[in-house]
């Protein structure tokens, strides 16, 4: 709103040619995030609590948790909004990518809400039955795909996509490039999911892939940069820098609430979303692969699971880690649950910082 509020006025007043640069507008729907984080983040708690939207502790889970019964859950409201606002006052609402990556911010919450809502609020221990949860992500990957297929913002979205490490090869998806992205949308947003089980574990490693894809998608929408970098040119990718930096300013945001100990937890609204967002990011920005690496710690978070249930099925029930995911496991081995956060953090900021290598290292 405000980009084309002010580039408007350009001629009348010079100074609000500053709305043309994506780096003011990204810093600024970073604050803007903070801000709405901090400031209204009382409030949400206040309703959540008001309506009993508390967070049920499975019995299975480490005894240390049980403490966190009745905790506000449904968090992701407050993350989202943080999200959503910024981005419309500060992206250009005409850009593909931008709208793009609304919709899925938009739909995976809607349907964390459902599934936050039958826990919290019905009692449904289960929350939504997982083959509809999936029904619902697999169509939106669908969408997604057809979009990118039917209606490319440009030529570059040809079933392709970038390997890591190598400046001059692509690999070819073809036919499976839209199941590609249903995989790619729909293991993003249940790894995030699934690593959401620590307060701030998930927000924080959120935030620091933000930031990676933020540096990703302003080289990307730059054609001086990208040349430099030997990386693939995508004409107004740029842009999905202003959402990243709605999304750092709302995992910093929230943080302030979900840190050790919480007062309010995400659940399934922000999780799913904040999963699905970074998949499709990386999808818009052709560095899919590299959703592996600045992802790392989800991806083994998810392998952990894996193994357990592996384990268990194949071995006569001997576990391979004291539970799953692997979050878990340390605090069994008696890392405080902080220490488990901070030091998962720290090994996130190193993928995170690895991947951005990748750029270089080609």
């Amino acid at each position: 709103m405000f980009y084309f509020l002010f580039t408007q006025l350009v001629d009348y007043f010079s100074a609000f040619n500053l709305f043309r640069y994506i780096t003011f507008r990204a810093a600024a729907a970073t604050i803007t995030a903070i801000l709405i984080s901090i400031l209204l983040g009382p409030l949400f708690i206040r309703l959540l609590k008001k309506y009993q939207v508390r967070e049920k502790i499975r019995s299975e889970g480490p005894k240390s948790h049980l403490s966190k019964e009745g905790t506000p859950t449904m968090g992701g409201l407050i993350v989202l909004f943080a999200i959503i606002v910024p981005t419309l006052l500060w992206a250009d609402l005409t850009n593909f990518y931008i709208l793009m990556i609304l919709m899925v911010t938009v739909w995976l919450g809607l349907i964390g809400f459902m599934d936050d809502y039958l826990k919290a609020v019905k009692n449904q221990t289960k929350g939504m039955v997982a083959r509809k949860k999936l029904i619902g992500q697999v169509l939106l990957g669908l969408i997604f795909g057809l979009l990118l297929s039917l209606a490319p913002p440009n030529s570059s979205f040809d079933g392709t996509t970038g390997i890591p490490f190598f400046k001059n090869y692509m690999l070819v998806l073809g036919v499976f490039y839209i199941p590609f992205i249903i995989i790619v949308i729909t293991g993003s947003s249940n790894a995030v999911n699934l690593t959401d089980g620590c307060d701030g574990l998930a927000i924080g490693l959120c935030g620091l892939s933000f930031v990676a894809f933020a540096g990703i998608a302003y080289v990307s929408g730059r054609i001086d940069f990208s040349n430099y970098l030997q990386i693939e040119y995508i004409p107004g990718a740029g842009e999905m820098a202003i959402y990243c930096g709605a999304a750092i300013g709302a995992a910093l945001g929230f943080l302030w609430f979900n840190s050790h100990p919480a007062e309010v937890f995400m659940g399934d609204t922000g999780s799913l979303a904040l999963g699905g967002a970074l998949g499709s990011i990386a999808i818009l920005l052709k560095k899919e692969l590299l959703l592996v690496i600045v992802g790392g710690v989800f991806v083994i978070e998810v392998l952990s699971v894996i193994i357990q249930v592996l384990s268990y099925k194949y071995r006569g029930g001997k576990r391979v880690f004291k539970m799953a995911p692997i979050h878990h496991h340390f605090e069994l081995s008696g890392w405080p649950e902080s220490k488990v956060v901070v030091r998962f953090w720290i090994v996130g900021a190193l993928f995170a910082l690895l991947m951005l290598a990748t750029l270089k290292v080609r």
